[in-house]
């Protein structure tokens, strides 16, 4: 069974679902990018990387939360930056230690790319998390 979910307090995505939920033996979510827009799909951070990756795992919550999960509940992440210089990309890395997502601990990718999906954009995160059973916990 896949479950496709858009989270509600998140800007509607334009042609996917922000995670889909697979349940095979332990119910798995691989969430769509999160991206560094607020409800309304304004940027958030132009020009900043360190605020955009703060609204990126903002949103992250949302998507994680939307389908019964959070952060320490992430299994694996990849991490884009718009950039070619590895102090960018430590500086958003340091956001996303801060976050407490990467305590999990879990596997990730932070890779340097030369642009993403909205103009300005300058971060992106995607996610695949257990979603725990609220009776079992997680397995």
């Amino acid at each position: 069974m896949i479950q496709r979910v858009t989270a509600p307090a998140l800007f509607p995505p334009p042609t996917y679902s922000h995670a889909s939920v697979v349940e095979a033996g332990t119910k798995l979510a691989f969430l769509a990018g999160s991206v560094p827009l607020d409800g309304q799909g304004n940027l958030v951070g132009e020009g900043d990387p360190a605020r955009q990756a703060e609204q990126v795992i903002a949103n992250l919550r949302e998507q994680l939360r939307s389908v019964g999960s959070d952060l320490e509940h992430v299994l694996a992440t990849d991490v884009y930056v718009v950039s070619s210089e590895p102090a960018v990309l430590s500086t958003v890395w340091e956001v996303v230690e801060a976050s407490g997502l990467s305590s999990g601990p879990h596997s990730s990718t932070l890779i340097g790319v030369a642009c993403l999906g909205y103009t300005g954009q300058l971060v992106e995160i995607t996610a695949t998390a257990v979603v725990p059973d609220p009776e079992e916990g997680t397995r």
